[in-house]
C-alpha cells in the first residue's frame, strides 16, 4: 500500500492497481492522475475536508466514482449521489475495503453545534480519525494519520491518542493552519508518543508518500 499526503487534510492510497482518495478539501490543491479511482471518503461536513469544486473535477476525470460519506456530509452536499456510512459500518470501494469508527467531530468550543464524523480503516492498515480522537477499537493499526493542528486540537490531546492507538506507523496530517514552527513542534511531540509503543513516525510533507 502507498500511502501519499497531500495538503492538509488529503490522503490518496493505492493498492490493488487502484486509487482511494480521502477528504480533498478547501486546503488542497486539485488532484490529479485519477484513471484508477474507484472510491472517495469524506469525513465530515468542514470545507477542509470536501469542497464541490474538488467532487466535480473528480467526477469530471472519474465519472461514476463512489463516494461515501456520514450523514452530515449527504445532507450538505445535496445533488451528489452518497453512500451513507457510520460507526461500525464495513463497505467496499473496487478491492479496497474500508471500516468506519467514532462518529462525532471533536469539540471546538460548547457554543458550537457537534457535527457528525466518522473514522476510516483502510485495508485493517491506514486508519485516519478525520477530526476526532476515535480510537478503532480491537483495532491493531499498522499506519496512522494523526492530525496535527486544528481548531479542536491539544497538543496533549493529539498525544493521548497516538499512545492510545500504538500505531506501527505513523505521520502527522491536518496541518495547513500551522506555521513551520508549529508543525515541526507537534511532529515531535507525536514522534514521541509513537515511539513508546514500537512505532516509526515520518515526517511527510505534501506529495511524500509511504510504503506501508
Amino acid at each position: 500500500m502507498r500511502i501519499t499526503k497531500h495538503e492538509h487534510a488529503a490522503l490518496r492510497v493505492e493498492d490493488h492497481g487502484q486509487t482511494l482518495l480521502i477528504d480533498p478539501g478547501s486546503f488542497t490543491l486539485p488532484l490529479d492522475e485519477l484513471h484508477r479511482l474507484v472510491g472517495v471518503v469524506i469525513t465530515h461536513e468542514h470545507a477542509d475536508h470536501w469542497t464541490p469544486e474538488h467532487l466535480d473535477r473528480i467526477l469530471r476525470a472519474a465519472a461514476g466514482t463512489p463516494i461515501f460519506a456520514p450523514a452530515g456530509v449527504v445532507r450538505a452536499a445535496e445533488g451528489y449521489e452518497i453512500t451513507e456510512v457510520a460507526p461500525g459500518d464495513t463497505v467496499t470501494a473496487g478491492d479496497f475495503t474500508l471500516r468506519f469508527f467514532g462518529g462525532v467531530h471533536a469539540e471546538i468550543h460548547s457554543s458550537i453545534p457537534l457535527i457528525d464524523n466518522v473514522g476510516v480503516l483502510v485495508d485493517d492498515e491506514l486508519y485516519y480519525p478525520g477530526d476526532s480522537y476515535a480510537v478503532p477499537e480491537g483495532v491493531e493499526v499498522g499506519t496512522l494519520a494523526a492530525p496535527l493542528g486544528a481548531p479542536w486540537l491539544k497538543i496533549g490531546d493529539a498525544i493521548d491518542f497516538v499512545l492510545a492507538v500504538k500505531p506501527r506507523r505513523a505521520f502527522g496530517t491536518h496541518d495547513m493552519t500551522l506555521s513551520v514552527i508549529g508543525s515541526n513542534m507537534h511532529r515531535g511531540r507525536l514522534k514521541w508518543a509513537t515511539e513508546q509503543n514500537g512505532g516509526e513516525f515520518f515526517e511527510l510533507d505534501p506529495g511524500d508518500d509511504l510504503e506501508a
